[in-house]
């Protein structure tokens, strides 16, 4: 018989990690069992790629097959051959006005540059939440809109959630054209290009590999999971999730993200199909 979930996307902060940031070996091993049965999984983050490939690699994706979405989607890649399948970037002539926005509305922005997280505000309480999640150091930089010189993926707009409600509105004013922007959390708000979200880049991908949307398993807990939840055959909320992310599922998951949840949805959905 035919499997009726070919794919798993998986969010990694609240879904597939625990509480400390850390992959269970009960997770681990699940994940594994799904990819021998031939399920594609794909590791589906607002993280930054070098925030992601600690654990594709503890789950040994490049030996065993797989994928990590990152920036929400801006970048994806094939774990085995090393290459990008998909890669966006945020056009050049916003990150000024970013910037200029979230200075003006006292939060931090932030992006990332090779293995760390650079912000005007390295001291910002939210900034070192950000690095924490990416076990990265941070670097102080004066000007971010001078100081990248290369292509950027996202930028991570961060602070009190009221402070952030301006920030997004200026901004959609002026480039709901050619920036999307959403939060992964209260304290959040995620700057990426044009039609990049968990939904669009699995559409890509799924498109790339021949499996129908219905035959996808999306797992997650944040607000940037929603769309993914919505897009996917079986969307599937964690316990710990937020309610709006809930109100979005198929179902909601009876453990949460600290009892291997994920562990759960796998023996029930794809090694033992229901």
């Amino acid at each position: 018989m035919e499997k009726k979930y070919k794919a798993l996307a998986l969010d990694l902060d609240g879904t597939l990690m625990d509480s400390n940031k850390e992959l269970s070996d009960v997770n681990k091993k699940a994940v594994w069992e799904a990819i021998d049965v031939g399920t594609a999984v794909i590791l589906a983050s607002g993280r930054p790629m070098f925030g992601v490939l600690p654990v594709a690699r503890m789950l040994e994706l490049e030996k065993r097959g797989g994928y990590v979405l990152a920036y929400n989607g801006g970048n994806i890649l094939d774990c085995k051959t090393g290459k990008l399948v998909y890669e966006r970037y945020v056009p050049k002539q916003c990150i000024e006005d970013i910037c200029i926005a979230a200075r003006e509305c006292d939060v931090a922005p932030l992006t990332y540059y090779k293995d760390k997280v650079i912000s005007e505000r390295a001291d910002d309480e939210y900034v070192i939440k950000e690095a924490f999640c990416n076990s990265a150091s941070i670097m102080q930089v004066d000007n971010i809109p001078e100081f990248v010189d290369y292509p950027v993926s996202k930028v991570l707009v961060v602070g009190e959630h009221k402070k952030l409600l301006p920030v997004k509105e200026k901004l959609e004013n002026k480039y709901s054209d050619i920036l999307e922007l959403f939060f992964s959390e209260d304290y959040f708000l995620e700057v990426v290009p044009k039609n990049v979200g968990k939904d669009a880049s699995l559409a890509e991908l799924l498109s790339q590999l021949g499996i129908k949307r219905e035959e996808l398993i999306a797992c997650g807990d944040g607000l940037n999971d929603i769309s993914m939840i919505k897009y996917a055959g079986l969307g599937i909320a964690m316990k710990n999730a937020y309610d709006e992310v809930k109100n979005n599922a198929d179902m909601v998951t009876d453990l949460n993200n600290d009892e291997n949840a994920v562990a759960d949805v796998i023996n029930r959905f794809i090694i033992n199909e229901q």
